[in-house]
């Protein structure tokens, strides 16, 4: 096994200082790209889809729960599987208290192909709480690109897909897939993908959040119980 060499604690100190420049030049190249990213132009979302959660038939405007953006997790489950995508399950094992989102009026939540009576028992399995829809049979996962030709057949790709919300109009900002999965799962990866971000005054495009009636993260994060929802 090659290990790292050993150094005195000088020489790795040098080493950390001059690895940590390069490290702060790509956190400033990844500012400007998720600027470029909320800068994306959006696409109205027409058609009238039909979920399926733990309150029955809902419509994409519903999984809002009232927020003004919603982030879904394309979470891998065909229809005639018993139990989920393992990656898929290691990526949602990492999501964190959902209340941090709802603090910045972002809904997070699961969709899968598998109709709602193969997720249920999954998910008590998993002891997941967040919230989880079939979109079983409908065509929300074709049109949103989730489904792929393979091998002759119709596979689905594991991702995630960013709505807006004005008023009751939806529309779609972002869809990432594969390996744009990696490095998501805390909450402010997650605000990263979405139009208003993470909602900080600092944030380009300047007002983004207070054009649509979002809160501008001014205060520090609090203890997820004491969030006003």
């Amino acid at each position: 096994m090659s290990l790292p060499e050993i150094v005195a604690r000088a020489e790795w100190r040098a080493a950390r200082e001059e690895l940590l420049e390069k490290e702060k030049a790509v956190t400033r190249a990844l500012d400007a790209l998720r600027a470029e990213r909320r800068r994306l132009p959006m696409v109205p979302v027409d058609r009238e889809y039909v979920f399926e959660g733990g309150d029955g038939k809902a419509t994409l405007l519903d999984l809002f729960q009232g927020r003004q953006q919603l982030v879904v997790h394309h979470f891998v489950f065909d229809p005639e599987w018993e139990t989920g995508c393992r990656c898929c399950s290691a990526f949602l094992d990492q999501i964190g208290h959902l209340a941090h989102l709802h603090a910045r009026r972002t809904t997070f939540a699961a969709v899968s192909r598998a109709p709602f009576t193969r997720i249920l028992p999954f998910k008590a399995r998993m002891g997941w709480t967040v919230p989880w829809y079939s979109s079983h049979p409908g065509d929300f996962d074709a049109d949103l690109g989730v489904l792929r030709e393979e091998d002759g057949g119709t596979a689905q790709r594991p991702g995630v897909s960013c709505f807006l919300r004005d008023g009751d109009r939806v529309f779609h900002t972002y869809s990432a897939f594969g390996r744009g999965m990696e490095g998501l799962g805390s909450t402010t990866s997650l605000l990263d993908l979405t139009a208003l971000g993470r909602q900080e005054p600092w944030e380009e495009p300047q007002g983004r959040a207070h054009a649509v009636g979002a809160p501008v993260a001014r205060e520090p994060l609090r203890y997820h119980d004491e969030y006003d929802d």
